[in-house]
């Protein structure tokens, strides 16, 4: 594949290939339903990249979520894909420039949902969306997911990106942190309270105080609560461990919802890949 053809397609593991087919399972679902009941749904995808990914398995070109709701029968009523990359947002106008329904933003996710995607999703107006929050790191803004729970209207699927905590912010000595990444958790998070969360303290032989941090599972679990009493989402699922091939925790993946009957949907599909080991 050409070089410049690479650098508009992200090579993916098989964890997200994994995490392509939870979306498609539940979108399928999500819009049959939606449109029995007449009501005017939507799919936002946060960060879309260019709609199509190179698998890092087969070393072909697999398609990214954008068009994989744009597969989706019955289809949504409207579709909005937002990147910040340049290249990335040319490729998904091309993919969608027979789809008058579907509309690519250029910029930051954490500022176009609030300001051009988010008030045409109004519960008022019966509108519904599904929304795809998958950032490569702890690039999203906390009150995104703090707007979309209190909306009521939207349902999001979640990318809790613990790696990327692990490798810079949740370090054995957390003082040696640097503020830029703090800061960067602070607004995923929403405020600071993650640093009660992640560690607690223990006393060692020399009756010193320190710090441990706590396993990844309990910090998602925190967080669980937190999309649920913070954010309002009335349902939360029990994240779901993305691994890679070396079995390390890459990312969990949360679905959160007003809905119960949504709730049971996802469970039934992420407890499918549990039972295959993806846990």
């Amino acid at each position: 594949m050409p070089t410049d053809m690479a650098s508009v397609f992200d090579e993916i593991g098989y964890w997200s290939e994994i995490k392509l087919d939870i979306v498609r399972q539940y979108a399928l679902a999500y819009s049959k339903i939606l449109s029995n009941q007449n009501l005017y749904h939507v799919y936002i995808d946060a960060f879309a990249g260019s709609g199509r990914h190179i698998s890092r398995r087969t070393k072909g070109l697999v398609p990214g979520s954008p068009q994989v709701a744009l597969d989706i029968i019955p289809p949504f009523k409207e579709y909005y894909f937002i990147d910040i990359d340049g290249a990335k947002v040319a490729e998904l106008n091309r993919i969608v420039a027979n789809r008058p329904e579907a509309h690519v933003l250029k910029g930051d996710c954490n500022s176009r949902l609030l300001t051009d995607v988010f008030p045409n999703v109004m519960y008022k107006d019966f509108r519904r969306g599904l929304c795809l929050l998958d950032p490569y790191g702890l690039d999203l803004d906390w009150r995104v997911i703090k707007v979309a729970g209190q909306m009521k209207s939207i349902e999001i699927f979640l990318n809790f990106p613990v790696m990327d905590m692990n490798r810079n912010v949740l370090w054995s000595n957390p003082e040696g942190v640097d503020s830029t990444d703090i800061l960067r958790m602070n607004t995923y998070w929403g405020d600071g309270t993650w640093k009660e969360i992640a560690y607690h303290r223990i006393v060692d032989l020399f009756e010193e105080v320190r710090k441990m941090k706590v396993d990844n599972r309990t910090i998602a679990l925190a967080f669980k609560e937190h999309l649920q009493k913070g954010a309002g989402f009335a349902y939360v699922s029990q994240p779901l461990p993305m691994r890679n091939s070396k079995g390390a925790i890459v990312y969990y993946l949360f679905f959160a919802s007003q809905q119960q009957v949504a709730n049971n949907i996802i469970k039934d599909i992420f407890d499918k890949y549990r039972s295959r080991g993806v846990r």
